[in-house]
């Protein structure tokens, strides 16, 4: 078989998978063209044009955002980043400490926790709400921030990441030498463990801060007060109220089209450490 016929089987073999990547890219970034096009429409382009034709009211679309309800909207943004922010802080230290210790330190019971957390991952989240609901109205918690916040403090994917990732980047050997040194547990937890940890850390931040601003179902069921809404709630109730009042479709859209710029932000900044990682990782090699 010559050269070339050896090459092409070879390419043909590449253009299944490449168009399923490209269906599956398409899929995804089809709504959000969308919302982008739909947030420049005015009220009347939004129904008469074209679907991805831009509009001419964009600059209004924000005015009235930003206008609504006496700035409403940024205060929805502001519960988002504390819920989704602090949350996602907190979480991620509980499940960068659980997932060390069961991934460094043998003590009894380790692997049953560990099964127990497993099966946390697989039971959906929505299926928590209402008995998280019950928990937080015995403790008189419904309502607040709070009753948002706790539930999210532990996750038990990332405790299960954090254990995989302790596992591969933290080495037996290096924390053996610490403690022959005489350095305590705590300094080569701090020391040691969390700088190696970090890149791991930074995945499970992410997922959380993701999952934690999408998330409606929690906030919904849990406030009353639509000045302690986050952004996804506010935009329902928005949406709620625009079959009355058409005007809000509008502010809906554009407010869907902004919420989705510090999620874009977040990954730009936080993406470096990712690039750290492999760098070091490859001069490691």
């Amino acid at each position: 078989m010559t050269a070339t016929g050896q090459v092409l089987p070879h390419r043909r073999a590449k253009i299944l998978p490449t168009l399923v990547l490209l269906i599956g890219a398409i899929y995804c970034l089809v709504p959000v063209a969308w919302v982008l096009v739909a947030s420049t429409k005015s009220n009347g382009e939004l129904f008469s044009t074209f679907t991805f034709a831009p509009g001419t009211g964009l600059l209004d679309n924000l005015r009235d955002l930003f206008a609504y309800g006496d700035g409403l909207y940024l205060r929805w943004t502001a519960n988002s980043v504390l819920y989704a922010g602090a949350g996602s802080a907190v979480s991620t230290l509980i499940s960068t400490l659980a997932g060390y210790a069961m991934a460094k330190y043998d003590f009894r019971g380790r692997d049953i926790l560990f099964y127990a957390i497993l099966a946390g991952v697989l039971v959906p989240g929505m299926t928590l709400a209402i008995p998280q609901y019950l928990i937080m109205s015995e403790i008189d918690l419904v309502g607040g921030y709070w009753s948002v916040l706790l539930p999210g403090l532990i996750s038990p994917f990332g405790i299960y990441l954090a254990r995989v990732y302790a596992m591969a980047s933290v080495p037996d050997a290096t924390m053996e030498a610490a403690r022959i040194d005489g350095a305590s547990e705590y300094r080569i937890f701090g020391s040691i463990g969390l700088p190696m940890m970090v890149p791991g850390m930074v995945t499970i931040f992410l997922l959380q801060f993701v999952g934690t601003w999408n998330n409606f179902l929690l906030p919904y069921i849990m406030l009353s007060d639509e000045t302690k809404f986050p952004i996804t709630v506010g935009l329902y109730t928005l949406l709620s109220k625009g079959s009355g009042q058409p005007a809000l479709y509008g502010i809906a859209i554009v407010g869907a089209a902004v919420s989705v710029l510090p999620l874009i932000a977040l990954l730009l900044f936080l993406q470096r450490f990712w690039r750290l990682d492999l760098l070091s990782g490859g001069l490691k090699g």
